[in-house]
């Protein structure tokens, strides 16, 4: 099979091209807290490759498999997986993702080398990582839930978090309350459960196609990750109901979301950096287990890593760009940080022509994305990847009774830990960090580029490097 829309063609392509971003650990590692805080310390070096655990230990009667993760944790290699340079992934990813290509069915997919169904089902035998002390269970992290809308037909596939909870069940939290939560809603409404199916190791471009909201009611997610590839997306039918999933997929789940059973869920460590007891509490039952028979065990590091966080981040900068840019062409660049939970905090740089221009920009930037709080826009002479940079700019360029608006009582995310336990509100903030148009302001201070490469020679020749 062609793997090259599988998690495997992606870790052949960073060996390949950037063996500097791919990280073997063959010492023996817990599934118990290792995985998770092994990435968290290479962060803080300022490290993110792709990390391959090779020797996994504590897993319990067999089912020795390696423990991938970190694989979208790198702007860099998600910027590869486009064929872009880095700063313009999110502009590529917003454009292609709105190319919708039919997906293309094969007869096999890689998974179906090994089936273990009945009395035989184990969850419990998967390495799966418990990632925080704060967590309830072992979680997996990297579980994509295919299902289709009870009413159309039409399926979808994303991220759930999914709690270990017995040798066939896992805890689910629908919490995005998105279309897998309505097509459970209208299979429970019916008495039924939502046939379901949970997919394990897959490519970059099927993460980032997965995390996109806004599409028409009638489109396949799975044709969104075609347009990412630039080709049909290859899917295969399991057993259940015919779902179709990733035909590379390393390891497929099946079974199904039941009707008006909750049990408890959580807490988790989530992408605020705080763990979470909100939870939808739905219950899914695997009926059976398919795998390729060297399968790899993927998982998505939890908590504010950038494995979980920087997807959304591109993501919302494609977004947003995409809609300012419709009506302020002097907009330039969006940057939403990681270290903000990648949603909270949106920053805009534009060239700004007229006065209320980043007022107009904040609204639009606010109604894009629910989950974004605060917009600070910012003049063409800041870097917005610096936050540094950016607080400089409204440390000096910020009177706040007058560049500063709130708007209260608006939807917030749901796992926001200051948003109302109830409505889910927040207010929200933007902040007009520009310089004003047509009068002087104070001049920065610069240092040219000849300049800083004339003294970077003097600092080598000292025997001091950057």
């Amino acid at each position: 099979m062609n793997d090259k829309q599988s998690m495997r063609g992606f870790l052949e392509m960073v060996e390949r091209d950037y063996p500097e971003e791919l990280l073997r650990i063959r010492e023996p590692v817990s599934t118990h807290l290792d995985i998770t805080s092994l990435i968290f310390e290479l962060e803080q070096m300022g490290r993110s490759p792709v990390v391959v655990y090779e020797n996994v230990i504590e897993q319990q009667a067999g089912m020795k498999m390696p423990v991938v993760t970190n694989i979208a944790g790198n702007r860099k290699l998600l910027a590869a997986c486009l064929n872009v340079p880095v700063p313009d992934l999110p502009a590529a990813f917003r454009e292609r993702c709105q190319q919708y290509i039919p997906c293309e069915t094969v007869a096999k997919g890689a998974w179906e080398e090994v089936v273990i169904e009945g009395d035989d089902v184990d969850l419990t035998r998967l390495p799966i990582p418990y990632h925080f002390h704060v967590d309830k269970a072992p979680y997996v992290t990297a579980g994509q839930l295919t299902a289709r809308d009870p009413l159309t037909g039409v399926d979808t596939t994303g991220f759930h978090r999914l709690m270990l909870s017995g040798k066939n069940k896992l805890g689910v939290s629908l919490h995005s309350r998105r279309r897998m939560y309505e097509f459970h809603k209208r299979a429970e409404a019916k008495g039924e459960a939502l046939p379901t199916a949970i997919t394990l190791g897959i490519h970059p471009l099927h993460y980032m196609g997965s995390m996109v909201f806004a599409y028409p009611p009638n489109v396949r997610k799975f044709e969104i990750i075609g347009g990412l590839f630039g080709e049909p997306y290859r899917l295969a039918r399991c057993g259940v109901q015919d779902l179709e999933v990733p035909a590379g997929a390393e390891i497929i789940l099946e079974g199904e979301i039941l009707p008006h059973v909750h049990e408890p869920e959580g807490p988790f460590g989530e992408f605020t950096g705080y763990a979470s007891f909100r939870s939808t509490q739905n219950v899914f039952v695997c009926q059976r287990i398919r795998m390729r028979r060297d399968a790899m065990f993927h998982s998505v590091v939890s908590g504010m890593a950038q494995d979980h966080i920087l997807v959304s981040c591109v993501t919302r900068e494609g977004e947003i760009l995409n809609t300012l840019r419709r009506n302020l062409p002097g907009v330039i660049a969006v940057h939403v940080p990681h270290r903000t939970c990648g949603a909270f905090l949106a920053i805009v740089k534009m060239k700004k022509s007229s006065q209320g221009e980043p007022q107009q920009a904040i609204m639009a930037a606010l109604g894009t994305e629910f989950y974004t709080k605060y917009v600070i826009v910012v003049d063409e002479d800041v870097d917005i990847f610096d936050m540094s940079d950016v607080m400089w700019a409204v440390a000096t360029r910020v009177q706040a009774e007058r560049d500063i608006v709130f708007i209260p009582h608006s939807k917030g995310a749901i796992l926001d830990p200051t948003s109302d336990p109830e409505e889910f509100t927040v207010t929200k903030m933007g902040i007009d960090a520009t310089k004003p148009v047509g009068r002087d302001f104070a001049e920065r201070l610069t240092i040219s580029d000849e300049q800083r490469a004339r003294v970077r020679k003097i600092l080598a020749a000292a025997g001091v490097t950057g």
